[in-house]
């Protein structure tokens, strides 16, 4: 099957999963001898639009992992915005060197419903967003060999397809509830109302922290305001040069001390075709 344009579409809130996308993608490319575009839809004002793709297209669309499926404030983007009218598509889910659960399943079902038809999907290592002792340098050279590779086979198994393919199995279950985060004592840690704090002797009030927030949570005008919705994502942290940002709610930091207990041994890239 011939493919006009490779496009790799990706929410990606501390750079993970862009990173990961953009590599698959542009290899599909290359391998397959027809152009490449990139489509952030990490901004609100991005998410806004409705991206449409057509036969003869090949869409890798990339999101992270969060408690085991797909981000439940952005998955409505991902069921209205991406209209696939009988496109190709790779499923790609990155996570945090504890598990991907069901997220690989519920991204594939959801570009299924969409209108696409998925050829292949691939789960693959990041640095956890909550902390950097959990796969901390991820995805690192050899996590992009793997891409590489990965992205040959599919093109492989793309150029001998003559009529459109079932859609790829891939293990999971999209309709199954979200993973329920625990503390070091074994127990539900509820911190859905956690919000970053800000720690006014480093912060210079740049602005940097309300520009990158994928929720537009932070008040622009005081950024030690967030009146808006956090969905813990880390790119407030991650991006804040004077580490002026911090969580210092109790359930959460038990999370993540749970976690580094917990998930410290490396885990591995999986890839369906």
């Amino acid at each position: 099957m011939e493919i006009t344009q490779v496009c790799g579409v990706y929410w990606s809130a501390t750079g993970n999963t862009r990173r990961t996308v953009e590599n698959i993608a542009q290899a599909l490319a290359e391998a397959m001898g027809c152009p490449c575009r990139l489509e952030d839809i990490t901004p609100p004002g991005k998410r806004a639009r409705t991206l449409d793709f057509a036969p003869g297209e090949l869409a890798v669309v990339g999101s992270p992992t969060y408690a085991g499926k797909l981000p439940n404030k952005i998955l409505p983007e991902f069921q209205t915005k991406l209209r696939g009218n009988g496109a190709l598509a790779v499923g790609v889910v990155t996570f945090g060197n504890r598990s991907f659960d069901n997220s690989l399943a519920e991204l594939c079902a959801v570009l299924e419903a969409g209108g696409f038809c998925t050829v292949a999907a691939g789960a693959f290592v990041g640095r956890h967003a909550f902390t950097d002792k959990l796969a901390d340098g991820r995805p690192d050279w050899g996590d992009r060999r793997e891409m590489a590779d990965f992205a040959k086979r599919t093109a492989e198994k793309v150029k001998g397809l003559t009529e459109l393919p079932g859609p790829v199995t891939v293990p999971g279950d999209a309709a199954a509830p979200y993973y329920v985060p625990k503390g070091t004592d074994g127990q539900p840690a509820k911190f859905l109302k956690a919000k970053p704090r800000t720690r006014p002797d480093r912060c210079c009030n740049c602005g940097v922290c309300a520009r990158v927030c994928p929720m537009g949570a932070i008040d622009r005008d005081d950024v030690s305001s967030v009146p808006g919705t956090c969905i813990k994502c880390q790119a407030c942290i991650r991006r804040c040069t004077r580490q002026a940002k911090y969580f210092e709610d109790p359930a959460f930091l038990s999370h993540v001390a749970m976690l580094e207990q917990s998930f410290a041994h490396p885990k591995q890239n999986q890839v369906f075709l």
